[in-house]
């Protein structure tokens, strides 16, 4: 029998599942080339009409789901503040109206900066985290699109240093060696700061991109493990 991913309790928990584990599942796509980079970002914006080739970063993840797309679509949904799913502890999200479509991220939890500090904390702006504002949800595939696809595409700013942010949910493909319903991506593209001080904070982007890579991999493993456990209890009449 399956179980649900545990619920984090606070800052330290949040810490110890999403930053300190290893994902049980590597979830990363490694570009081994600048033109294996170049092709994906193809594979982007022929999808979403968005390319992603002016950042600097490009992170993708993917991970197989044993569950319908749309299940596991429905599942991205309802990301908020109260999802086991994201280190909310560290990260909160917060629905702007309650919409989907709107988010910004509060470190912490924090709406205002501690110790009476104003617009900023010790020179750093870092509340919100970031902002998301939907470029497009597509909620329901194309009557074309052979592998029922379905996203939410993000334009991002604030803080933290994102260009775009999307979550990708389409159906497996048996030629490409997957197995499972249904294959997740989550893609970032950013710069850190702009293009022109990528020297100067190179050692930057590699300690961010490292937080990024384990966080998002242990977000898409829990979100498999949190679908399959409730397809499960679907299918074995327990509500």
């Amino acid at each position: 029998m399956l179980t649900p991913p545990s619920r984090s309790t606070g800052l330290f928990s949040d810490f110890r599942n999403f930053l300190w584990k290893r994902p049980q599942i590597p979830t990363q796509i490694k570009f081994i080339s600048e033109e294996k980079r170049n092709e994906y970002n193809q594979r982007i914006l022929q999808r979403v009409g968005h390319g992603v080739d002016r950042y600097r970063v490009l992170n993708v993840h993917q991970i197989g789901i044993e569950a319908p797309v749309s299940y596991v679509f429905n599942e991205l949904l309802n990301w908020n503040g109260d999802s086991t799913c994201w280190p909310n502890h560290i990260a909160k999200v917060e629905r702007i109206d309650e919409d989907i479509e709107s988010i910004r991220i509060l470190p912490f939890g924090w709406k205002k900066y501690p110790f009476g500090f104003r617009k900023s904390f010790i020179g750093l702006s870092f509340i919100p985290l970031f902002y998301l504002n939907s470029i497009r949800i597509k909620r329901f595939p194309d009557a074309f699109d052979f592998d029922n696809a379905r996203y939410l595409l993000y334009e991002c700013s604030g803080g933290y240093p994102i260009g775009i942010f999307m979550m990708y949910v389409r159906s497996s493909i048996a030629d490409m060696g997957e197995k499972e319903q249904a294959q997740l991506f989550f893609s970032v593209g950013f710069n850190f700061y702009g293009k022109e001080y990528r020297s100067k904070w190179s050692f930057v982007n590699q300690i961010w991109e490292g937080v990024h890579n384990r966080v998002t991999a242990n977000v898409l493993n829990r979100i498999k493990q949190l679908s399959e456990w409730r397809i499960e209890k679907m299918e074995a009449g327990i509500y």
